[in-house]
């Protein structure tokens, strides 16, 4: 959430109220690789001012030219989203004054991350250039195609933003392999989506790179396996000062997603990229790149994230408008909030898993989405390297 609010205030700080609507999970992992690899008390944080998303209540968020680069990033990529959506035609961008509209929205989305690019040492051109090249690819793939000539550019375009992270962190040695971890989570982002989107393009003539090249679901899933293996072993490469987020982020979210995407289940800490169903037996000590000498995340001698500081107790007014925006915004079902009379940190109703007595971890996945990393299945003998 320190990220996420960061981007969002980057945005609105550089680029106006509106900007904020590009606000997105992908762009977040920007900052979280430029603060993990920074020097302890480098990495940028500041005390943001109440939201409603956060309850009402102020929260130490991402701060520096890793946020920055993040919104550069993503406004770059949301401009090539609206161009897509207009060159396919979409929903109201079949009509032409809507189309124009938003084109100039894009143009200006383009001029406004090139800018912030600029500030933190980017060239957006690399982006822009990916964006463009994706369409002439799409319109000359076919039955037969790889399908992994379609996903380049947008490998390229996520490669070299990885990269950067490196430069803005001051440690020019872990760009390759952090070069190389995001070329295979745009790939993975690409397939991923493609999948996602298949029954619908289909229903509705839209192009996709799965129906139009011809490529079988079973190849998909062995490279999108094959991709969150990869991003795995090139994190391993690179030097972090604390790595947890980003093994949480880049090590179980990208295997569930894939899990989601096609509809299976699995462990984040498998054998190998054909391995969902297997665990390794790591030391349980740490994670497989977590700092020497720590705690895995989570695990046992880990340390608790801090608590943010309590308000003063709402009154029944204030506390009945702020459960409406909690309400609203679905964080009371599915995330973590803060009551909006008392400030006790509470969990959603989707986040609770009792998972007393259970003897493998990843019955827990079933019920919380998370691995053992956090389930409460102390001494729990799955062997999951987390």
């Amino acid at each position: 959430m320190a990220h996420l609010c960061g981007l969002c205030l980057a945005l609105r700080g550089d680029h106006g109220q509106f900007a904020r609507i590009v606000t997105n999970y992908d762009g977040l992992l920007i900052s979280v690789l430029t603060e993990a690899q920074a020097d302890p008390g480098a990495a940028g944080r500041r005390t943001a001012g109440p939201c409603p998303l956060r309850g009402m209540r102020t929260a130490s968020v991402a701060h520096g030219e890793g946020a920055r680069l993040a919104a550069a990033v993503s406004l770059v990529l949301a401009s090539a989203k609206v161009r897509d959506h207009v060159a396919d035609g979409d929903g109201l961008l079949a009509r032409r004054p809507v189309a124009r509209a938003a084109r100039r929205v894009a143009a200006s989305w383009d001029a406004a991350g090139a800018r912030t690019g600029t500030a933190v040492g980017f060239d957006t051109a690399l982006l822009v250039d990916a964006v463009d090249r994706q369409t002439g690819v799409e319109a000359l793939a076919g039955p037969g195609t790889p399908i992994l000539a379609v996903t380049e550019p947008t490998e390229t375009a996520t490669a070299a933003a990885f990269a950067h992270t490196a430069v803005l962190a001051g440690r020019p040695g872990n760009a390759a392999p952090l070069a190389e971890a995001g070329r295979l989570f745009g790939r993975l982002a690409h397939l991923l989506d493609a999948v996602e989107d298949l029954r619908a393009d289909a229903a509705s003539g839209a192009w996709n790179p799965i129906a139009a090249t011809g490529t079988p679901l079973a190849e998909v899933r062995r490279l999108a396996d094959d991709a969150v293996h990869g991003v795995r072993l090139a994190l391993r490469e690179a030097e972090f000062t604390d790595g947890r987020l980003v093994h949480r982020l880049l090590a179980h979210e990208l295997r569930t997603s894939v899990d989601r995407a096609f509809g299976t289940t699995g462990c984040a800490h498998t054998a190998g990229p054909h391995a969902a169903g297997s665990h390794t037996a790591g030391p349980r000590a740490a994670g497989p790149y977590a700092p020497p000498g720590t705690g895995a995340p989570g695990g046992p001698g880990a340390p608790l994230p801090p608590e943010p500081p309590r308000g003063n107790r709402r009154g029944m007014l204030a506390g009945c408008a702020v459960w409406l925006g909690l309400a609203c915004t679905c964080q009371m079902c599915c995330g973590t909030y803060h009551d909006p009379w008392t400030g006790e940190r509470k969990e959603g109703q989707c986040g609770n898993c009792d998972c007393s007595g259970c003897g493998d971890c990843c019955s827990c996945c079933e019920c919380c989405g998370n691995c053992c990393d956090d389930c409460g299945c102390d001494g729990c003998d799955c062997g999951c390297s987390c």
